[in-house]
């Protein structure tokens, strides 16, 4: 398949990617900036589309994987590392924050204070978790299985989510 051929299918794809981006972005600067950086990427690695295989899936992938990626850089970026004894996060979310930071404060504290009174068997490879480490890392580290590892991150959250939920948002 020539430069030309594969350019123009990308171009009559991109029409059909539009829609699936906004379910992604709920935004349509940023849905026409994903569908934008997913035909940049599809061009530029044109090599790596296999002739014969479907291309709407080969850019959907791409758009998929690039809004994800992109998610996790903001996400990471807006948020502070607090190398305290636990590692936490210390995220500033909008709902929460006052102009004089009262609020955002006084919410840390009550989470702070949740994780702090989780069962240590459970605040560990909670906490490791949420500071990036994979499942098998945190079984690794703790030595005990992936299943464990799970269940005991599981039952952290439902615990902290039981503690914390006056400051559930309902819908």
């Amino acid at each position: 398949m020539t430069a030309l051929e594969f350019n123009t299918l990308v171009q009559n794809v991109a029409q059909s990617l539009r829609p699936a981006a906004m379910n992604l972005t709920r935004d349509l600067d940023d849905a026409k900036d994903l569908v934008q950086e997913t035909m940049l990427k599809a061009l530029t690695n044109r090599d790596k589309f296999k002739a014969g295989t479907n291309l709407k899936a080969w850019l959907y992938t791409i758009m998929r994987n690039t809004f994800i990626n992109n998610y996790n850089k903001v996400t990471k970026r807006s948020s502070n590392i607090d190398s305290s004894e636990y590692l936490q996060y210390l995220n500033t979310d909008e709902n929460f924050v006052t102009q004089n930071k009262g609020t955002a404060t006084f919410v840390m504290n009550d989470i702070n204070k949740a994780i702090a009174n989780l069962n240590e068997e459970h605040r560990t490879p909670f906490m490791m978790y949420y500071v990036g480490y994979k499942y098998l890392e945190i079984a690794e580290k703790l030595q005990i299985p992936i299943g464990t590892v799970k269940n005991r991150i599981h039952i952290a959250r439902k615990e902290l989510k039981r503690v914390l939920k006056v400051y559930r948002q309902e819908a």
